[in-house]
């Protein structure tokens, strides 16, 4: 056989593996994501854990159209885009939830902002209950539709608006994340 159509045949075998996940305290992290409604298919573009206290959290994984490093084009981004959070703690409250999410954006935005996210804010924190560990929240952006939320798998709601989403990226990957490691880990950088 020659060397030209070994070097093909190897490509399409190697093409039609499936891609690799990535193992974070010994939860798989798919390397790919599919969104609602036949919806493109996304790329991990990075995860990392959430420590508080010298605990792990949770794992938080972003998935975009394609990887990217630049935290400023990603929250500028208008395409679709997903965090999925595993949670490895064993119990967090509603309110801690909820209270991370006013809180991260909060650190991120002024008051002028805050007070106009806040209808959505109330929206999306109403969509959420006690996680446990080895549960999942899915919070995806579907251009047109806004913010969905699935919790384990179920859709929760949806909360409408394209900014609401990049704030809330902004509790990540924004000047003043919720953690550093987290957001380098979500970037893909290591």
């Amino acid at each position: 056989m020659r060397t030209s159509a070994l070097v093909l045949l190897s490509s399409l075998i190697l093409a039609s593996l499936p891609a690799a996940s990535v193992t974070i305290d010994g939860v798989e992290i798919p390397d790919t994501l599919t969104v609602a409604n036949g919806g493109p298919a996304l790329v991990l573009n990075g995860a990392g854990v959430r420590e508080k206290l010298f605990l792990d959290i949770y794992i938080g994984a972003l998935y975009l159209p394609e990887k990217s490093g630049d935290a400023q084009a990603i929250l500028a981004g208008t395409g679709p885009a997903c965090v999925v959070m595993h949670f490895l703690y064993k119990e967090v409250s509603r309110e801690k939830i909820t209270e991370s999410w006013k809180n991260g954006l909060a650190a991120n935005h002024t008051a002028t902002e805050m007070q106009a996210f806040q209808p959505q804010l109330d929206k999306f924190n109403a969509l959420f209950p006690t996680m446990h560990r080895g549960e999942v929240i899915r919070i995806c952006y579907l251009p047109g539709a806004g913010t969905e939320v699935r919790i384990n798998g179920e859709p929760r709601g949806t909360v409408e608006g394209e900014a609401f989403f990049h704030g809330l990226l902004g509790i990540w990957l924004g000047s003043h994340p919720v953690s550093n490691d987290l957001k380098q880990g979500m970037l893909g950088i290591d």
